[in-house]
């Protein structure tokens, strides 16, 4: 199972990586950096980057089950346990910028933030490989 820094490591061998973090999306701080950052500042793209993530994560509007009737009803199931949100994907004329949230035994406030290349990425390996990351990733 890897640490950061070989999750990291593993993620930039993805086809058309720039640069890829672990971020603390509660205090904005970039737990580990590898590659080059879209701003030039690994530190000043996980505090953006993690503005994103904490209104993806609280919002109740990407947390909503596709249950229409009332909450907390007898018999209803229980969310399954971590993030309510998978991972964002922010596409730009350059590039894609997927952020994977990472479930931890803790508080599960963090996520992978993989920057890639648009012409030599590939977002679909990019997601899948990030899944296989966050799960055996760890931390501590």
């Amino acid at each position: 199972m890897p640490g950061i820094d070989e999750c990291l490591l593993e993620a930039m061998a993805l086809p058309g990586a720039r640069g890829a973090s672990l971020v603390d999306w509660t205090s904005g701080l970039a737990l580990g950096t590898a590659g080059e950052s879209p701003t030039g500042d690994h530190e000043t793209t996980a505090a953006e980057t993690a503005e994103l993530a904490r209104a993806a994560a609280e919002f109740d509007s990407f947390a909503a089950t596709g249950d229409t009737g009332e909450a907390g009803k007898a018999g209803e199931a229980a969310p399954p346990p971590g993030p309510p949100v998978e991972d964002l994907i922010v596409t730009t004329r350059a590039g894609y910028h997927v952020l994977r949230f990472v479930e931890t035994s803790f508080d599960s406030s963090v996520f992978l933030h993989l920057w890639l290349d648009r012409d030599q990425g590939n977002l679909a390996l990019a997601r899948i490989r990030l899944r296989d990351l966050a799960e055996r990733l760890v931390l501590g």
